[in-house]
């Protein structure tokens, strides 16, 4: 009869143990709401690293102390108890939503698409879904998820631009510009931004439009290296603004003066753009670095020719393809002689 009178006793003890605990891990996890209401957020996580000490199992000592921990910024420590959350609450939003913001910002990818696919109350699930997917390279994907995320938040550059960007990347030119329109709209101190858009422009032969930007870029700050003036230099070109297209890439040939495209760009498109003595200044340039360069001669032919001076421009046409033979096969293009 003894040995059954201690059971009752042995298992009131256990209860007792297992209601002190659960005072102290309430307890503790009080005093760390209290802290962590006052901004002491490293005495808040201890107590509720207390507080989980004494229950393995308190979902929301978990919670407050990656909330603790997220304004410390100690991201590493805040991922670990939202998943401790999301692995005894899987279905617990404030984890998920957590945990989402979360593997997003240590780029992992996969892991933030998952989590953001699942928190179907987060505002930015789509955003983080369609920037996750431009990341890995799934442009199509990226493009569902960004339309709908720019859908729900119209003033969301960075939406816009990574939308834009993934257009860019299927080459689909015509689609990307409202995009980087809107974008640089709403961020107008991105000079990158600009300078890319200034690209799109110029890819669709806008070239107006694409001069322009480029301006804006520069004005902005963006760094005018030689590739950026060369953009802006055929831009202007294009859109009839000869003197300050010319000396742009005048500028650029002077530094890189074994260059001779550039002076046969210049040549070739103020050709086409019927400025006919301003591509004869490139010819001679050519010519004077070559006498042999029959492309040069031949262009410089072309041009006289259409100046009015048949007879002379001819003679040079013939004896260019003396020189180069393969200039012959110029004379079956029409409108396209100039093209060398």
């Amino acid at each position: 009869m003894k040995t059954l009178l201690i059971i009752p006793a042995v298992l009131g003890v256990f209860s007792s143990f297992a209601n002190a605990g659960e005072d102290s891990s309430q307890y503790y996890f009080s005093k760390g709401l209290e802290e962590k209401t006052a901004k002491k957020f490293l005495v808040a996580s201890q107590h509720f690293e207390k507080a989980v000490s004494f229950n393995k199992g308190f979902t929301a000592a978990y919670i407050e102390n990656g909330y603790a921990n997220l304004e410390m910024r100690k991201t590493d420590k805040a991922k670990f108890n939202f998943t401790k959350a999301y692995e005894l609450q899987p279905s617990n939003p404030a984890a998920i939503k957590e945990l989402t913001a979360l593997y997003f910002d240590f780029r992992q990818w996969d892991k933030a698409i998952e989590f953001a696919s699942k928190c179907t109350g987060c505002e930015n699930s789509d955003r983080i879904i369609g920037m996750s997917f431009y990341e890995k390279e799934e442009y199509g994907k990226a493009e569902k998820a960004l339309l709908r995320a720019v859908a729900k938040t119209p003033g969301d550059a960075k939406a816009h631009y990574t939308l834009g960007r993934a257009y860019v990347e299927m080459e689909s030119y015509q689609k990307a510009v409202p995009f980087f329109e809107k974008a640089v709209t709403l961020s107008p101190e991105k000079n990158a931004w600009l300078n890319e858009l200034g690209l799109v422009y110029y890819h669709n032969d806008d070239y107006k439009n694409a001069a322009r930007v480029f301006q804006a870029a520069a004005d902005k700050g963006y760094q005018q290296s030689n590739d950026f003036n060369e953009n802006f230099g055929y831009a202007l070109l294009h859109s009839g603004n000869f003197a300050k297209g010319e000396e742009k890439l005048m500028a650029i040939y002077e530094k890189k003066p074994g260059n001779k495209e550039i002076l046969r760009d210049l040549a070739q498109i103020l050709f086409e753009k019927k400025q006919y003595d301003r591509s004869l200044v490139y010819c001679q340039k050519l010519l004077e670095a070559n006498p042999n360069d029959g492309k040069a001669l031949y262009q410089a032919g072309l041009n006289f020719q259409k100046k009015g001076e048949k007879d002379k421009g001819q003679a040079m046409c013939n004896k260019a393809i003396s020189m180069d033979p393969s200039l012959a096969s110029k004379r079956t293009k029409i409108e396209g002689l100039g093209d060398f």
